[in-house]
């Protein structure tokens, strides 16, 4: 197959919570699509419910913003407000922390 759709009703979706020693408020619920898995490249839609939480990413992401607000910051204390049509990638070395502030879906493309 050489061509896919982003469509979310093409795959069951996935659950899951931050690690708790990540957790830092609130009580996330993230939920997946995940439509793309071609080994070193993934791709799909991710949504959050509100709640923050450590982040390292090991991975280079690029993520599009559908709806929601959230707020990136880095260790470094650069704050990044994220809202609906917002595009921006995530190199490896990240760390800081993600905030959902509203209910965020966004699309996704990872190269690990």
């Amino acid at each position: 197959m050489h061509f896919t759709r982003l469509d979310p009703a093409q795959v069951t979706p996935e659950t899951a919570t931050p690690a708790p020693e990540k957790l830092i408020a609130g009580t996330p619920v993230f939920t997946s699509w995940d439509i793309e898995d071609a080994g070193r490249l993934y791709a799909g839609i991710w949504q959050s419910t509100p709640g923050k939480w450590r982040v390292e990413y090991d991975e280079w992401e690029y993520c599009h913003i559908l709806e929601g607000h959230s707020i990136l910051t880095d260790d470094g204390g650069a704050v990044h407000e994220l809202r609906a049509g917002d595009a921006f990638v995530i190199r490896p070395g990240f760390r800081g922390t993600w905030e959902v502030v509203e209910t965020t879906r966004k699309e996704y493309v990872i190269r690990s």
